[in-house]
């Protein structure tokens, strides 16, 4: 048996590695015919300033220049590590991180997004895919790009599935951790820090939602596998391909005291051709955020909110409301695989096809705020233990 299950597992990982592989051999082609720009030699210092070329050439989405994930916005990129609470059996807990600050922005008071990369991805590559940076210069947030050590996971995966306190669990605290660190450092609004996610990391942005609510104020899943029933590699790989055989509820419930999470804000994106995480998982990612935002019971039938859907060429939203606000957005991607929407061709795991996400993305997040003052919170829906939250 064990032997059986060892095939199936590196069968997963083998045919993943064949997609990823597939897609860059599809990129080069299409830029074998792009001029090759000189390299130039990186300053010797973590911090550097880039070029301010998107005030440009406005609107354009060609490549950006690898590895600077700061190329073509304005601010400052800065590599360095935050010493998180070890994990047992470990002396040290380092986490390598990525920090993104606009130019000209005050950092006091601003906004911070947390970004979650997926497996075989660094954060040089997701911030470059993603394009989130020159998003930050336009609205004023600060971006952190949390790295997973290749000594932790030869493929920097993160352990969503194991929330024990040496593997998910230990992840977790180390993102909370940075955050935190961060937010006393800087000056960074408390109130308003968002986490967001591709694949794994996706699976590590919804383990915290569930176990640090207090943290963030809202939660983006780009191609995120159902929470609660994996607890293993090889059971990880089944979600991913078939979704949660359980109910989604009852794997909710078993996972947060529900009656007193405070909720969570969550906008959930999925490509209807993804091969590596399959469509249903977002179908069960949004029936366990409505239940966790107390929109659904616990035999899952609705108990509070309206439903709107949108749909367009390449996108079909579903926006889940309550009291005239968006609670939970679905948005399923038309001839997406497994990428990121509207992000860079150039870089694997993203994919100029679809919406923007990171636009979209953004544009869920600067509505949500986590408060902790309940008096000043007017007329928001309230949560069991007074914070709120609310997005037109």
């Amino acid at each position: 048996m064990a032997k059986s299950l060892t095939k199936i597992w590196l069968g997963g990982l083998k045919r993943l590695i064949a997609i990823q592989k597939e897609h860059a051999h599809a990129t080069a082609k299409r830029t074998s015919t792009r001029p090759v720009r000189p390299a130039t030699a990186r300053p010797p210092v973590k911090v550097r300033k880039a070029v301010a070329r998107d005030a440009q050439h406005p609107g354009k989405r060609e490549s950006r220049v690898r590895p600077r994930a700061a190329a073509w916005a304005s601010g400052t990129w800065t590599r360095s590590f935050h010493s998180a609470p070890a994990a047992p059996g470990r002396l040290v807990n380092h986490l390598q991180y990525g920090l993104y600050l606009p130019a000209g922005k005050p950092q006091r008071g601003a906004p911070l997004v947390v970004m979650l990369h997926g497996c075989k991805q660094t954060i040089d590559e997701f911030a470059e895919g993603t394009r989130m940076n020159l998003l930050a210069d336009r609205f004023g947030f600060a971006v952190v790009y949390p790295e997973q050590s290749k000594h932790t996971h030869a493929h920097r995966c993160w352990h969503w599935y194991d929330d024990s306190d040496n593997a998910g669990g230990a992840e977790a605290l180390a993102v909370v951790s940075l955050v935190d660190a961060l937010v006393a450092e800087h000056g960074f609004d408390p109130e308003r820090v968002y986490v967001a996610g591709l694949s794994a990391g996706a699976g590590l942005a919804s383990l915290l939602a569930m176990r640090y609510p207090e943290r963030f104020a809202a939660v983006a899943l780009h191609s995120g596998p159902a929470f609660g029933e994996a607890h293993s590699g090889i059971t990880a790989m089944d979600v991913m391909r078939r979704g949660a055989r359980q109910d989604p509820v009852t794997l909710v419930d078993r996972a947060a005291d529900v009656d007193a999470h405070p909720g969570m804000p969550a906008i959930i994106m999925q490509g209807e051709l993804d091969p590596v995480v399959a469509p249903v998982n977002a179908d069960q990612l949004a029936t366990q955020f409505l239940r966790l935002n107390g929109l659904v019971d616990a035999s899952g039938a609705r108990k509070a909110g309206d439903t709107k859907e949108d749909r367009k060429a390449t996108v079909v939203t579903r926006d889940y409301v309550r009291g005239g606000r968006r609670v939970v957005r679905v948005c399923r991607v038309q001839g997406l695989g497994h990428a990121w929407s509207g992000g860079d061709d150039a870089v694997p795991f993203h994919s100029s096809k679809g919406p923007d996400a990171s636009g979209l993305i953004w544009e869920f997040f600067r509505y949500q705020r986590r408060s902790v003052a309940p008096e000043v919170a007017g007329d928001r829906p309230r949560p069991a233990n007074g914070r709120y939250y609310g997005s037109p």
